[in-house]
């Protein structure tokens, strides 16, 4: 789809996957697919689903296959009555705990129109504008992103809702106004405000990673393995009434410098991410390209090196460059570092993890979270075993002694394309000897691998560890129910059915937290 050029274009890396098209079609059926007796005939029909990406389509039926594709016939432009119209919707939270960010997708330029949001609790109606920002080929960093793969991602807004009361709906709506003075507008939607900090009510919080997006219509596309992700989203949507907010901690979508898959992806997840705040991290297939700061050489990114993810999406960061934040939700404090950047001691990202971790009133807000996307913590995963490191390597190093002076009670990963449970855990001892009802302290952190919510799944080792208490082969995601400061329940549940495979609850007080265990003591004094 889109018009596409018959000259073949050669690669220039190993990202730029065929068909070799000088425009990389949004994507591509073959002839037969739902007609087998094509060749025979040649008669056939497919069905392909199209969502509004700013631009007129047209379906091409090439003969030569991927590789040496040839036009044989185009056909007439498909247009949606208004391309440029305001879609996608995407929740976040802002940088106080009573603001709500509004990012969506457009056509408009500030030439052209003033974005704004509309909104109000029953009764009220006010309008807060947005700012505006695009990305352009210069700002991105190589192949495919920046040639075959490039698509105008149109421009992105974002408002900014203000001094919201804590759990009330609120409606609101995308507007336009163009300069002849018409309005264009969105169809409705709602979000329900956070909680204070520390509120005591259920709070329920949603964590995965490494989700992706996958066509409805069985249509192929570039990076074309998250075939568990369709099936991630259904669940979440139907399910939406017992979610309060969502973590999606790195790999988003894997455009992989395939711009267009942007819109494809913000459109599957648009029922979440326009009711519930959508929080997202920072993963390899956002960011990694050689020599641009990543902390990683390699090519994970297509040459988006981050652009596309600070642009989509909001994240309370002091810098978008820099992908690690702190953000609240009632008894919820959650601690997102930027696997991508160096997390060592000493550098600028250790420094901000330690004040998160250690800036935390544990009285109001009990369950503190950190959550990060390549694991930092513990994974048998097959590559990290046969790397003898069961991890990153340098992963827990540097970061171990943090989670074990603040009390951390669970880090939660993705990257490793699976599910996997410990032990409290410091220094690969397990500090405490159950198995699903925590009670008191529990002198170390769980580490949890949630990376299965989409992506191809990665096997584990045939080694048994012992801080290994629970492990899945398939995709799912987690849940963690916060009931008041004393009861939290984590429930693993799997994407096929929506039932919860593994589950543990922590009960306990204030003084549990407050209790000294292995390296987590102040010093005291005999005076008196």
């Amino acid at each position: 789809m889109g018009i596409l050029s018959a000259s073949t274009c050669p690669e220039e890396n190993p990202r730029v996957y065929p068909p070799f098209l000088c425009s990389a079609p949004i994507k591509f059926q073959y002839a037969n697919y739902s007609t087998p007796e094509y060749k025979d005939s040649g008669k056939g029909f497919l069905k392909l689903q199209l969502i509004n990406q700013r631009s007129d389509f047209s379906f091409v039926l090439f003969s030569g296959g991927l590789l040496h594709p040839k036009v044989v016939a185009v056909s007439n432009h498909v247009a949606f009555a208004n391309p440029d119209a305001p879609v996608y919707p995407r929740l976040a939270q802002g940088k106080e705990w009573n603001e709500m960010t509004v990012t969506w997708t457009s056509g408009y330029g500030i030439n052209e129109a003033e974005p704004f949001v509309e909104w109000g609790a029953s009764g009220e109606s006010m309008r807060s504008p947005a700012v505006t920002q695009t990305v352009d080929r210069n700002s991105l960093c190589g192949a495919p992103a920046r040639t075959v793969g490039w698509r105008d991602p149109g421009f992105i807004h974002t408002s900014f809702l203000k001094e919201l009361w804590p759990n009330r709906v609120y409606t609101y709506k995308l507007g336009h106004r163009l300069f002849n003075g018409t309005y264009i507008w969105s169809q409705t939607y709602h979000f329900r405000a956070s909680p204070y900090p520390g509120q005591n009510s259920s709070q329920r919080v949603v964590i995965f990673g490494d989700m992706g997006k996958d066509e409805a219509d069985g249509s192929n596309e570039y990076n074309n393995f998250q075939r568990g992700s369709l099936n991630t989203t259904k669940q979440l949507i139907r399910d939406l009434k017992n979610i309060d907010i969502v973590f999606h901690i790195g790999d988003i979508c894997y455009a992989n410098g395939y711009l267009s898959q942007w819109d494809q992806f913000t459109a599957q997840i648009e029922p979440i991410a326009s009711t519930v705040p959508y929080m997202i991290a920072s993963g390899n297939h956002e960011r990694d390209w050689p020599g641009t700061g990543s902390f990683y050489e390699n090519m994970d990114s297509g040459g988006e090196c981050g652009v596309l993810a600070e642009n989509m999406f909001y994240v309370p960061t002091e810098t978008r460059a820099k992908f690690w934040y702190s953000t609240d939700y009632g008894m919820f404090h959650f601690c997102i570092a930027d696997t991508e950047h160096d997390w060592r001691e000493g550098t600028e990202q250790y420094k901000f993890i330690e004040h998160c971790l250690a800036s935390v009133d544990r009285q109001k807000q009990p369950w503190l979270i950190f959550l990060a996307h390549r694991v930092l913590g513990y994974s048998s995963c097959i590559s990290y075993a046969e790397e003898g490191s069961f991890e990153e390597p340098m992963g827990r190093e540097s970061l171990q002694n943090l989670w074990q002076k603040y009390k951390v009670d669970i880090a939660l990963y993705g990257h490793v394309h699976n599910y996997e449970r410990t032990c409290p855990i410091y220094q690969n001892i397990c500090t405490n000897e159950e198995k699903h009802s925590y009670k008191g302290s529990m002198n170390g952190t769980i580490h949890v691998v949630a990376g299965g919510a989409g992506a191809s799944l990665s096997t584990f080792t045939t080694l048994q560890t012992k801080w290994s208490i629970f492990k899945d082969y398939d995709h799912g995601f987690v849940k963690l129910t916060a009931f008041d400061h004393s009861n939290l329940l984590f429930e693993y549940k799997k994407s096929r059915d929506g039932q919860v495979y593994d589950s543990f609850r922590i009960s306990r007080d204030y003084r549990d937290i407050l209790a000294c265990t292995v390296d987590s003591c102040p010093s005291t004094t005999l005076a008196s």
